[in-house]
């Protein structure tokens, strides 16, 4: 098999991240099942690829359209080698502000969603000893900031998972690789991010700061474009990362944390310790 002939299935390619994905993906030369809930949306995506690319109705939430579209994919192609779980929408609101029935649909698509689709390839690349499952993090699964706290634990769930199934699966030759992106010109912040029902004024400044986010759009840093083919060139790698941040400012503000962790586990080293047991 060579490189293009593998499959890969993508989620969430109607607009954003997900749609540059599957475009680059073809462009690379690779087979590809792009979905979306509604599939006349990918048609300009597909159109030209007759032969090696399909378009399917998918919604992560619905059990029975996973299974469908997986099985598909595979009566189609044989196979599938990438899965890019890029499905998800994000959710402005202070903790307290935050509606359960709101943060649970959340949870529906982000994580369970994620997680159904892993759960539904596993076994075919088990079976062909090789896969590559990337899960479209963000940089909020690395850093939880005020007023995407709920965003953020939806993400948070994606990298602990993704932890744990990069050792689960390595033996059956099967790769999984968390993207984490900044601020990317996708326009997600207008239409793929909900908001609290309702605000409490005391909350002032975290509803400053999610303005500040719907504002960014249209000047964030980051290119889908460049991150489509840093996705193909990250699946090709023969060693890929367990994470892939995605974005200069990222990167600066994820090691800023990181140095912050480290001052602070020295700082209370002491205290750490002495809750073992004193030596004998």
């Amino acid at each position: 098999m060579t490189e293009e002939d593998k499959v890969w299935l993508i989620t969430g390619c109607s607009t954003g991240m997900g749609r540059e994905f599957a475009s680059e993906a073809l462009r690379a030369g690779y087979r590809v099942v792009a979905t979306a809930r509604d599939p006349k949306t990918l048609e300009e995506i597909v159109a030209g690829h007759s032969a090696r690319a399909r378009a399917l109705a998918l919604d992560v939430t619905n059990a029975a359209q996973v299974e469908d579209v997986v099985a598909a994919t595979i009566a189609e192609f044989g196979r599938i080698d990438v899965l890019v779980n890029n499905a998800a929408y994000g959710y402005l609101a202070a903790i307290e502000e935050g509606d359960e029935a709101d943060v649970r649909a959340m949870f529906e698509t982000n994580f369970w969603g994620l997680l159904r689709m892993t759960r539904a390839v596993l076994p075919q690349m088990r079976a062909q000893r090789s896969g590559h499952i990337v899960q479209n993090s963000s940089q909020a699964g690395l850093m939880s900031k005020p007023g995407t706290g709920y965003y953020s634990t939806t993400k948070w769930a994606v990298e602990a998972l993704t932890e744990a199934l990069v050792e689960e699966v390595a033996p059956f030759g099967i790769r999984v690789t968390a993207l984490e992106p900044g601020p990317f010109r996708t326009d997600w912040a207008g239409r793929s991010m909900k908001r609290a029902k309702s605000q409490i004024a005391a909350y002032d400044a975290v509803h400053a700061r999610a303005q500040m986010i719907a504002d960014m759009d249209g000047k964030q840093p980051g290119d889908p474009r460049g991150a489509a083919q840093a996705l193909v060139e990250l699946v090709r790698a023969k060693n890929p990362p367990r994470q892939l941040l995605m974005g200069k400012l990222v990167l600066d503000t994820y090691r800023s944390k990181l140095d912050a962790i480290r001052a602070s586990l020295d700082e209370w080293e002491d205290l750490t310790i002495r809750a073992d047991y004193a030596s004998d």
